[in-house]
């Protein structure tokens, strides 16, 4: 049996609660990698602290803390960020990380890994139900701007090849009783979504490793 590859995830609370599922679907071609602090970012996942990656400035900004770590040489980079980029104050109205900033982070972001010569998937950010994501009263987020960072997200990593998995579109398609609360899924869902990156994965690699059966 050959030794598994390592796959590097590196995304926000969605992907904490698919990934447990998704190392199944993945079975014994890749072992999952990532932040670690599971016991902190479990206790709030609107939180982004311990294993979850938070916005893009501080996926960024770990990433820059690990670029030039020898240990830091995964087979797949795989990649989510943006759902709390756009989370907004509610007194302000300001997203946490501006539209330009986005974009300039995820090139950032771009840049570090390929310099390390590292492949890289983009999962597209999930969506949410306005009238049922209000009930977070600490701060407010709105599908058109997921849509938006989407976007933006679409543009940079289409203009330099990098795959992407649209999850949002997979997952808004599992219909209006996805959520358990504001933002996350069920379980159900969950493994659905872990499913499809799996798939996704796989159909990836049968294009970039033809010799691998």
């Amino acid at each position: 049996m050959m030794k598994p590859k390592r796959l590097f995830l590196l995304g926000d609370s969605i992907s904490l609660q698919y990934g447990t599922d998704l190392q199944k679907f993945l079975g014994n071609d890749y072992v999952i990698e990532r932040k670690t602090g599971d016991s902190l970012a479990f206790v709030n996942l609107d939180l982004p602290v311990g294993s979850n990656g938070g916005d893009s400035r501080m996926v960024l900004k770990y990433l820059r803390t690990r670029v030039n770590d020898p240990s830091f040489d995964p087979d797949l980079f795989v990649l989510n960020c943006g759902l709390h980029d756009v989370k907004k104050d509610p007194k302000t109205g300001r997203p946490a990380v501006e539209e330009k900033d986005y974009r300039s982070n995820l090139e950032q972001i771009y840049t570090l890994i390929n310099q390390k010569k590292i492949p890289m998937i983009w999962i597209r950010t999930t969506g949410i139900i306005d009238s049922i994501h209000r009930r977070n009263k600490g701060f407010n987020r709105f599908n058109k701007d997921i849509k938006r960072y989407n976007e933006i997200a679409d543009e940079v990593f289409t203009a330099r090849k990098v795959p992407e998995i649209d999850l949002y579109t997979f997952t808004e398609a599992q219909g209006n009783d996805r959520f358990v609360d504001h933002a996350h899924y069920t379980p159900a869902i969950r493994k659905l979504q872990a499913a499809y990156i799996a798939g996704s994965i796989e159909l990836w690699k049968q294009k970039v490793e033809p010799a691998i059966k």
